[in-house]
């Protein structure tokens, strides 16, 4: 596989997972990664760059949602995210539930800027500990 579709996988691979739509863009990293023929700083950045902008187009299709109050249980969650802000997002790489902190943090119309740093930085490290942990693992098995 030519490195520009290897990349261009991960990428498409990193948006799916990162959207309402499941995936598993982390079996692709550890596979590429242990496959060894594409550099691994590419790798971190197309599944960084596509899992923040999948998770940035969950923040969009929060941000067309009505604004509606929901029941008992909305006023916990929304004193959370509340209390956190945007710094919230740093937890948007967890299953299922990171998802659903997107999709809130455009519903309660964070600003911009500062959700995207903290959904992208979030995102990325998650990425660096995989791409660690495996490389450090091939290098424990070898």
């Amino acid at each position: 596989m030519s490195d520009v579709l290897t990349y261009a996988s991960m990428f498409g691979s990193s948006f799916l997972s990162a959207t309402l739509l499941p995936g598993s863009s982390e079996a692709l990293l550890i596979a590429l990664l242990i496959a060894k023929k594409t550099s691994v700083y590419g790798l971190l950045l197309a599944a960084s760059l596509g899992n923040t902008l999948g998770g940035l187009t969950n923040i969009l299709i929060g941000r067309l949602l009505p604004l509606k109050r929901q029941g008992r249980w909305h006023d916990t969650a929304m004193t959370w995210l509340h209390r956190l802000g945007p710094a919230a997002l740093l937890f948007s790489w967890l299953p299922v539930i990171g998802d659903l902190l997107c999709v809130l943090a455009g519903w309660l119309r964070f600003a911009w800027l500062p959700a995207m740093l903290f959904l992208a930085v979030g995102k990325t490290l998650r990425y660096i500990v995989i791409a660690t942990a495996t490389l450090q693992g091939m290098q424990w098995w070898h």
